[in-house]
């Protein structure tokens, strides 16, 4: 039923609703999946067919891969990557004010009283 280069749609788990391409069987079970997911191995129960094939090899890159999707008609999301060599930016620390205590004069003492 499933062949590599079949494009199929994800139905479950956290990549559920995007569309993905056939790379691999592994076995009766499971295949392995790329394009607008992650490349991974998935179960053929988590997978719905779309009636359109894709022309892709086994093993093929996942730059391959979301080419051929988008070739196809299929939209990708794409991640940003971070650029190499810029850091975070550092955010600058609170500065606590402290409140000052209105000096009072201090009480005059009681001369202790005498037994």
């Amino acid at each position: 039923m499933f062949e590599v280069g079949d494009i199929c749609v994800k139905t479950a788990g956290r990549d559920a609703g995007k569309f993905c391409i056939i790379i691999q069987k592994v076995d009766d079970i499971f295949v392995m999946i790329d394009g607008g997911t992650r490349r991974k191995k998935c179960n053929k129960r988590h997978l719905e067919p779309v009636n359109k094939k894709a022309a892709i090899d086994k093993d093929a890159s996942h730059e391959k891969v979301v080419a051929e999707l988008k070739k196809a008609g299929f939209i990708v999301e794409e991640k940003k990557k971070k650029e190499k060599g810029t850091k975070e930016k550092v955010k600058p620390k609170k500065i606590q004010t402290v409140k000052k205590k209105d000096e009072k004069p201090a009480p005059a003492k009681k001369p202790k009283a005498k037994k």
